[in-house]
């Protein structure tokens, strides 16, 4: 394996991805326990010199971050090792992000935001919200102009979005085009629309499309499901670096294997039971130190379905360890597991996490039928909506 990419993204003096790889936000997911574990499995991986990727939060709600909703507060607290601070921000009133964008320039929040358009969850589009507001362009670009203004240079601005709404409502281009006018540092672009959801395939041509269109630095996202993908995605599309969601559930040392494919090392991570149940451990622990021991334990539940896809851990077992609420209780679990089973190959290139169509996109009422109003659907910045 060759590398075919070593510049690394630079976004400003304190944000540079090296290599140019992304941990994509997912809503509880991208907490500070596994973005903190995703980093230390690329750090195992870094040439001299290289700085890591950038591990990006869960998506916070401006209006709960500028109201200080005690909830979305913590889910800002980065660990004091995490640098650079990348938090993403969900909005759909201008005035609103530039608010929170405000907020966190003067308060020192985070070195970089990233504004979430790209979201297909009905929740978030039927308020106009994610991947469906890129149609209002107009309002898309106030947004995204507002949070520039805001940031006053301190911390950059990028942007994330998806290809539209469905193959007839397409906005990526556009929306591309007006997100860099309006100073966006770097776009990036999952490539399906919101109909699509997780379905499918995701159509790398409409990132190679983007990358062509714009001159400001473009990220693939879709289907990374392992290091050479990523390779694969940069020689096809010629995009700056790339963006990783689903491919890294239960697997966090693919930043491992991203880190060696983008150096050129050809080193690949797979491993055998004991070694994964000590990650689960892991990522348990550290979840219990940010929420206490039975919340973290909690939170962890979620995880154990990807942690251990291919392997021939048994039912019970598996359904013991969901509903374990102690660290005692879960490492008795772990303990059961056959610690010599080697990583089961079948898995690897699989999709994980959903990998559903959705069944058509829930949008405010009248929402395509004019592409120039700037109006914000009511109720859209209600202080707990979106993540």
């Amino acid at each position: 394996m060759t590398s075919v990419l070593t510049a690394p993204l630079v976004l400003s003096d304190r944000v540079v991805a090296d290599p140019p790889v992304v941990l994509a936000p997912m809503a509880g997911i991208t907490n500070n326990a596994f973005r903190r574990l995703c980093r230390e499995a690329m750090s195992t991986q870094l040439l001299p010199g290289q700085r890591g990727g950038l591990f990006v939060s869960e998506m916070i709600t401006s209006r709960a971050l500028v109201e200080r909703n005690p909830k979305t507060l913590q889910l800002i607290r980065f660990a004091p090792d995490e640098s650079p601070r990348s938090l993403q921000l969900y909005g759909v009133d201008p005035a609103v992000v530039g608010a929170a964008v405000r907020m966190i320039v003067d308060e020192d929040l985070a070195d970089h935001v990233d504004l979430n358009f790209g979201c297909p969850v009905p929740k978030v589009t039927r308020k106009g919200g994610g991947a469906a507001l890129p149609w209002r362009h107009q309002l898309f670009e106030s947004i995204v102009r507002s949070a520039v203004r805001e940031a006053r240079g301190a911390v950059p601005v990028t942007v994330k979005m998806r290809v539209g709404i469905d193959a007839d409502h397409l906005t990526y281009r556009e929306a591309g085009l007006r997100a860099q006018d309006a100073g966006a540092a770097h776009v990036a672009l999952h490539g399906r629309t919101a109909l699509e959801y997780y379905g499918g395939q995701a159509d790398w041509s409409r990132i190679a499309d983007l990358v062509d269109a714009l001159d400001i630095p473009v990220l693939g996202n879709g289907d990374i499901w392992e290091g050479d993908d990523a390779l694969r995605m940069v020689r096809e599309t010629g995009c700056a670096g790339v963006v990783v969601g689903r491919g890294c559930l239960g697997r966090p040392w693919l930043f491992a294997d991203l880190a060696a494919a983008f150096n050129g090392t050809g080193v690949q991570v797979r491993p055998n039971l004991g070694e994964v149940a000590a990650m689960m451990h892991r990522h348990a622990e550290l979840l219990g130190e940010w929420l206490g021991e039975q919340r973290g334990v909690i939170e962890f539940r979620k995880h154990v379905a990807w942690y251990l896809k291919g392997f021939g851990a048994g039912g019970a077992v598996r359904r013991e360890l969901a509903q374990s609420s102690s660290l005692a209780e879960l490492d008795d679990l772990l303990g059961r597991l056959d610690a010599d089973e080697p990583f089961p190959s079948v898995v690897l290139g699989q999709p994980r996490g959903r990998t559903t169509a959705g069944h058509g996109v829930s949008l405010p009422d009248g929402w395509l039928a004019t592409r120039e109003s700037c109006e914000v659907p009511v109720g859209a910045e209600t202080e707990n909506s979106g993540g």
